[in-house]
């Protein structure tokens, strides 16, 4: 996904009322168990995410959007073998 497009994407997501940004993680990075009090929106764009959401495995497809309710336990893993690049935001509770 190109510059535009990413930068679409969360425009898009602004005039919904969430607010975030481009994140990077190297192969392997785990973020486990995070818990927020907003609801946050979650898209690939580069590389292979896993996501562990209130006990099921969800594997996005690169541009598909994922939410993640306010208050689910939830874990974000890099599971492929190269960076990966992802939007995220936080919004409306």
């Amino acid at each position: 996904m190109d510059t535009a497009m990413r930068d679409d994407v969360l425009e898009r997501w602004r005039a919904r009322g969430f607010h975030g940004g481009l994140w990077t993680d190297p192969p392997g990075r785990v973020w486990k168990d995070y818990v927020h009090g907003e609801d946050e929106l979650l898209m690939v764009l580069e590389g292979e995410l896993e996501l562990g959401l209130g006990g099921r495995k969800v594997v996005p497809r690169i541009g598909e959007e994922i939410e993640i309710p306010a208050g689910v336990v939830h874990t974000v893993r890099n599971a492929g073998r190269t960076t990966a690049r992802w939007l995220y935001a936080y919004g409306r509770l």
